[in-house]
């Protein structure tokens, strides 16, 4: 749902404008140096890029999601290592607060997420729980008016930098499934938590993931979202929703690039004495990206509105995740192809993308995670 077309307008022209003149500029050094310059991150806070998702009376932009969707589609144009430095913040994690924390939790953290004061962290992931979240190890044990944690959480998107962290950890250890893990705020200065080695990964330098380490770990019990025990992995499941559709939309905005910078080097580039954009296998390649293109696009809009209507969208997040993270990685293939042994060499960039969005099939749940949420749900609904 799009609330006022001009203010949306301003928004997109500044976002597009800056990811024109800073941030495309800037994606040789960051993939060179693994780090964004500071002055680029002050500039995001600036722009209100922290506070997209936080309604405006915690200070924030309280941006819908169709109108998130369109601003993820304006950041899909550069390389994704700048989206997922505010993108973890306004999605995965601070929704859970936003969704299911208290008013005191709210007011505490909201405004100051919103300013980019605080980077948030999403803490799910473990050595051995992933696509099988319900089954996580991380123990919240009650004493007195504190949790004690201990556990290890792993491939945490901005780990180094957080400073609090959206937690899952079990606080019934005689439900061993998905009713016994809770939901909490952790302050990354509390006693007890340490950040592993940053970890070298295949793409997407710039962009920090570690292992957090809890250790005997104090945490207040005030910091239970919603005050609720047994509620985390509800929290976990509506907050993934909404990102499945968030990172949807960054598969099309990144997939719109490749795919353009394909197709202009196929025009200038020649072979047989005229571009290759002229051979029909070429041609069939730049068709095939724009037709998967279009439906990616479609699909998140469509879906980006229905969840505005307040319908549930579980099965829509699924598809759009689904297809959209399939067809960018294809996209990427096809641009390569097209750009031949050039798309090899790091020079021209597209290799670099190539890496990048292969993650895209893997965080937030891998594509097969989401065939079996469609399918299930499917079921479900069929014999309902």
């Amino acid at each position: 749902m799009i609330r006022d077309p001009d203010t949306l307008n301003a928004l997109l022209d500044a976002v597009n404008r800056f990811v024109r003149e800073r941030l495309v500029p800037a994606e040789a050094e960051v993939a060179e140096t693994d780090e964004i310059p500071a002055d680029i991150v002050r500039e995001m806070k600036e722009l209100g890029l922290f506070g997209l998702t936080v309604p405006e009376e915690y200070g924030g932009l309280g941006v819908t999601m169709e109108e998130e969707v369109m601003v993820m589609l304006a950041m899909g144009q550069t390389s994704p290592c700048f989206r997922s430095l505010f993108g973890t913040t306004v999605g995965i994690g601070s929704q859970g607060i936003l969704f299911d924390g208290t008013e005191a939790q709210k007011k505490k953290y909201l405004p100051r997420l919103a300013t980019g004061e605080l980077i948030a962290s999403f803490a799910l992931t473990e050595p051995d729980a992933g696509s099988d979240a319900a089954s996580l190890r991380t123990t919240a044990i009650r004493d007195g008016d504190h949790y004690v944690v201990n556990g290890t959480k792993r491939f945490i998107t901005n780990a180094p930098h957080a400073g609090i962290f959206t937690l899952m950890a079990r606080t019934d250890l005689e439900d061993k499934g998905a009713g016994g893990v809770s939901a909490f705020i952790v302050e990354a200065s509390t006693p007890g938590i340490s950040i592993g080695k940053k970890d070298k990964k295949m793409g997407q330098r710039g962009a920090h993931t570690a292992d957090v380490i809890f250790e005997n770990c104090r945490v207040p019990a005030s910091q239970l979202i919603g005050g609720k025990e047994g509620q985390g992995f509800k929290t976990a499941m509506k907050v993934l929703e909404k990102g499945r559709i968030h990172i949807a939309a960054i598969c099309v905005g990144v997939a719109e690039r490749m795919l353009r910078d394909a197709l202009n080097y196929a025009i200038e580039r020649k072979q047989f004495g005229q571009p290759i954009a002229e051979f029909q296998l070429v041609q069939a390649m730049l068709a095939d990206s724009q037709a998967e293109l279009y439906a990616a696009r479609s699909m998140v809009v469509d879906a980006a509105r229905k969840r505005d209507e307040g319908l549930n969208v579980a099965t829509e997040a699924s598809c759009c995740k689904l297809f959209a993270s399939e067809m960018c990685g294809r996209v990427a293939d096809r641009a390569v192809q097209i750009f031949g042994g050039a798309g090899y060499i790091s020079d021209y960039g597209i290799e670099r993308f190539y890496r990048d969005v292969r993650l895209f099939r893997l965080y937030e749940g891998t594509s097969q995670i989401q065939q079996v949420v469609i399918a299930r749900n499917m079921v479900r609904e069929a014999t309902r």
